[in-house]
């Protein structure tokens, strides 16, 4: 594994443009060596190749003029803060009761008593945008995570006192308010017509230096990074620590998304940045302004990434959507009937490539939205119409039901099976499956380990061996099964041989 990781940073408000160059060629023909060629009057002469055309001039963008019409609305952000770290009282020298002759004893007696934890001091700088000439900026919830007092300092040197109205972690936007009018304001993009290759531009505080400016281009687009549920617009803007909460804009200056994140083995900017869409930053404000907080919708249900093994077990043309591991009992998934196997391909028309697409869709809807869904189950494509729950709501675990009997087996996939006992039941709270007793061959080859719990294949419940057989007799290249480890279920591809 890897010991990169995700570090926090933003930049500000910047400048895209298309960029290329273009020329004319002019290409001449020698007069004496024309002559010689020319031809004779019996022969018909060929018909004269096109001239050369030139291509068209393609110019760079004028960053500077959005620079200073969009810079003065780019904020900088200082917060201060504290948090509580663990205290143990003063040691050694520092400790005024160090030469006391009981010090030691009582140190150790009441060793405990003496614990416990103090406010540390901290402080971080960001960026931010402001939206609304009364004073409404934008920024990333972790740059005012924590804090006890976010000051705002404009381009012109004032500085104001900001209220925080909100935050939302999970899509890491924040909403300020500071006390001002005729404040200088940025536009929006309206429509996410964003292309992958297009420029654009940042502007920040990175390391506190204000309004940097750095410009890139739009790498992908769509991207969910293992901490949440935004599809990210991935660039290769230069962001840095501090560029946290700016603007992200296009050539015509308008925002197209909030600097988040970087990706980074060292803590600095190494090629991969990661921005909020704006339309998704501007949903959460509206909430926030509107009510002071921020709802999540839920479908309730496990997925995990559909590869070519799970596609050749399911009969899927291609490796995509979002297979459904578990159901949550009694959530929304649960109550509109899907089922552990499921692959759900689309939501609402929207085609879902990748499993990290399902939960950006459902996460970034409202509870009580009805959603329908495209479902390959059992080879078959099938529609399914939920209705979305709320994020906060109590998740159950689900429970399973069916027929048990005594059996062990070697099988094609390497696996010894049997029934659980009344008391493996009770403790692992699982009703039906197979217990794995040992794992070989083809099963040991893809992940599954003895202990397991073995709960389907390719989708159909299994509670006998015979079951299993059965199942894996049938099917092709491959066999999905859905296994449980402790308290989580996960579907593993097995290649059969």
């Amino acid at each position: 594994m890897s010991n990169s990781t995700l570090k926090r940073a933003a930049v500000a408000v910047a400048v895209l443009g298309v960029v290329g160059v273009g020329g004319a060629v002019a290409v001449k023909q020698n007069a004496a060596v024309a002559a010689a060629t020319a031809p004779v009057a019996a022969v018909a002469a060929p018909a004269a190749a096109p001239a050369p055309v030139a291509a068209p001039a393609i110019s760079l963008p004028d960053f500077s003029v959005i620079v200073a019409h969009n810079g003065p609305a780019v904020v900088n952000i200082n917060v201060t803060g504290s948090t509580k770290t663990a205290y143990n009282g003063p040691q050694g020298r520092d400790d005024p009761f160090a030469d006391d002759p009981f010090y030691e004893f009582f140190r150790r007696f009441q060793g405990q008593q003496r614990g416990g934890q103090r406010a540390q001091p901290t402080h971080g700088l960001g960026s931010g945008f402001i939206i609304s000439s009364d004073g409404i900026i934008l920024t990333n919830a972790h740059v005012v995570r924590d804090a006890s007092e976010v000051v705002v300092k404009l381009t012109d040197r004032r500085e104001f006192r900001a209220k925080v109205l909100g935050s939302d972690p999970q899509s890491d936007v924040a909403v300020l308010k500071i006390d001002a009018k005729n404040l200088p304001v940025v536009p929006l993009a309206r429509n996410n017509d964003l292309k992958v290759g297009e420029w654009v531009l940042a502007i920040g505080s990175p390391y506190g230096l204000d309004n940097t400016v750095t410009a890139g281009v739009v790498s992908a687009k769509g991207r969910t990074l293992p901490d949440g549920n935004v599809p990210f617009i991935q660039t290769d803007v230069a962001v840095n620590p501090g560029n946290s909460g700016g603007p992200l804009f296009n050539t015509r200056g308008e925002v197209v998304g909030i600097n988040s994140q970087i990706y980074s083995q060292t803590g600095g900017y190494q090629g991969l940045s990661f921005a909020i869409p704006i339309d998704v930053a501007n949903k959460i404000k509206n909430q926030i302004v509107a009510t002071g907080k921020v709802v999540h919708a839920k479908l309730g249900v496990t997925v995990q990434e559909v590869n070519q093994g799970f596609a050749d077990s399911f009969n899927l043309e291609t490796p995509e959507g979002a297979l459904i591991s578990n159901v949550e009992r009694g959530g929304p998934a649960d109550k509109a009937g899907l089922k552990a196997g499921d692959v759900i391909r689309a939501l609402n028309g929207q085609k879902i490539i990748s499993s990290a697409d399902l939960p950006s869709m459902v996460g970034l809807s409202t509870p009580g939205d009805k959603i329908t869904l495209d479902v390959w189950r059992q080879g078959k494509p099938v529609q399914i119409t939920a209705t979305l729950g709320n994020a906060k709501d109590k998740v159950l675990a689900q429970d399973d039901d069916g027929p048990a009997d005594q059996a062990s087996a070697k099988l094609r996939l390497g696996l010894s099976l049997r029934q659980l006992d009344p008391m493996e039941r009770r403790e692992s709270g699982i009703a039906s499956g197979l217990l794995i007793q040992d794992a070989g061959g083809a099963a040991a080859n893809a992940g599954v380990q003895p202990g397991d719990v073995l709960l389907s294949v390719n989708g159909r419940p299994v509670n006998s061996v015979d079951q299993v057989r059965e199942v894996v007799g049938k099917a092709g290249k491959s066999v999905a099964l859905l296994i449980q480890r402790g308290d989580d279920k996960i579907f593993i591809p097995v290649r059969l041989g």
